[in-house]
């Protein structure tokens, strides 16, 4: 795909939606670490129904510390893997106490260095949080550019690179909220809705739906 044809589709992105935000709830970078943590293999929907019983009565590292592991499993047990995201954010939270200050660091090594937040996790928050230009690929932002040949990769980490290298700097801060609401809501995974989609003329892929 060439430079102009990226240029356009972020373009219409950007005039369709020019502030999008994460569907994930949160009111500080401590909130959105444990969302984020949380999301995994889960959906943002069933992320927010636990985090606004849980929030409410604990948003900072100690007040979540405190719950324990079991505390902060009644609050989380409707989510996959709830046993251990509970383990990891309580963990994560002794270390943040210790080590941080009680302050979510704003850099990639010390954010990897929290159990259970692995370099995707880390982009979300150094992109949604501190406003840094990080690309958090996951499903859905590995489909659409593969599919539209944005950034195609066979990893990825691979597709983490190029949309970086590729997506013109004026996108690169929204241009993940771009592409994941773009493949969670029309780029979708069975049978994309090209015919309501609205980059399908600067779209690659071959096999197009009505």
């Amino acid at each position: 795909m060439n430079k102009d044809k990226r240029h356009q589709i972020f373009t219409r992105l950007r005039d369709a939606n020019p502030n999008p935000e994460t569907e994930l709830e949160y009111s500080n970078p401590f909130e959105l670490l444990v969302a984020v943590t949380l999301s995994a293999q889960a959906t943002d929907v069933g992320v927010n129904k636990a985090t606004r019983k849980l929030f409410p009565v604990a948003n900072t590292p100690e007040a979540i510390y405190a719950l324990g592991v079991d505390g902060l499993k009644e609050y989380i047990k409707t989510i996959g893997l709830y046993n251990s995201k509970a383990e990891n954010v309580i963990k994560a939270c002794k270390i943040l106490i210790d080590k941080h200050d009680s302050v979510v660091p704003e850099n990639r090594e010390d954010l990897e260095a929290l159990p259970g937040v692995g370099r995707k996790t880390a982009n979300v928050v150094l992109n949604t949080a501190f406003g840094q230009p990080a690309m958090a690929v996951d499903t859905h932002i590995f489909r659409v550019s593969n599919r539209t040949k944005i950034a195609p990769g066979k990893t990825v980490l691979e597709v983490e690179k190029k949309l970086m290298k590729f997506v013109p700097k004026e996108f690169l801060l929204d241009a993940h909220h771009w592409l994941i609401l773009h493949g969670r809501y029309t780029c979708v995974a069975r049978k994309p809705r090209c015919g309501s989609c609205l980059i399908e003329d600067l779209c690659e892929y071959k096999e197009k739906t009505e």
